[in-house]
């Protein structure tokens, strides 16, 4: 039986100016660009994401190509599936079958290189690596159970996202004091010292679990309204 596609919930603050900006892409690029070719330049993006940042230790230069790689990451992997719209060439089964893979790779390869750099922990890039695959787990269940697929959470997507760590990437460059904080404090005996990326990133994985769990309790509530127990 044929399923209907799910209803992608995009509400983030730049996403009716992003997708006249897409469209206005998609409708010029040369045939031989494809969506599939599109979702493996989202992958090359976040592949020197992570070297941008492991190269970080050597010149913190490095960080403009990490910036460079959140661009072509955008350009692929927000394109992709804009293309298919545009030339109406759509793959519902199989665009979100290898999109959604892709997504969980390149997470995982930009997470693991911003931890090799001496700006942030690798424990605490794990940590965060986690709670957005958690969270990416939480979106495909709804997708399949209420045909619904959220992208934005408190406004903010994917894109929204990327341009803050641009910013904050450009910031550390900038002003060594930045790169240079670092907080020290006991936790139950144990030592612990936080740069200022690691609070960040700390910041957002609190902030990746508030969401997860609000959205648990509420999507658990309106499932047993959907299906309630029967005592007869």
């Amino acid at each position: 039986m044929e399923r209907k596609q799910a209803e992608r919930i995009q509400t983030s603050i730049l996403n009716a100016a992003e997708k006249k900006v897409l469209v206005w892409l998609a409708e010029r690029q040369p045939k031989w660009v494809t969506s599939d070719l599109l979702t493996f330049i989202g992958f090359l993006g976040a592949v020197i994401i992570a070297v941008g940042y492991a190269l970080s230790g050597i010149s913190i230069n490095y960080l403009w190509l990490a910036s460079f790689g959140f661009l072509v990451n955008w350009y692929g992997d927000s394109m992709d599936g804009t293309l298919a719209r545009v030339r109406k060439q759509q793959r519902p089964k199989y665009g979100f079958f290898l999109d959604h893979n892709v997504d969980c790779i390149n997470e995982s390869i930009m997470f693991i290189g911003a931890g090799l750099s001496p700006l942030l922990d690798l424990n605490i890039a794990f940590l965060v690596l986690t709670a957005y695959l958690i969270l990416s787990i939480s979106v495909y269940i709804n997708t399949h159970l209420k045909n619904e697929f959220k992208l934005t959470y408190g406004k903010m997507g994917p894109t929204e996202l990327r341009l803050i760590i641009v910013i904050a990437n450009t910031l550390f460059i900038f002003f060594r004091p930045l790169r240079d904080f670092m907080w020290n404090f006991s936790l139950c005996k144990w030592n612990v010292s936080l740069t200022l990326l690691d609070i960040i990133a700390l910041t957002i994985f609190a902030l990746l679990m508030t969401f997860y769990f609000y959205n648990l309790v509420k999507d658990g509530k309106g499932y047993a309204e959907m299906e309630p127990l029967n005592n007869k």
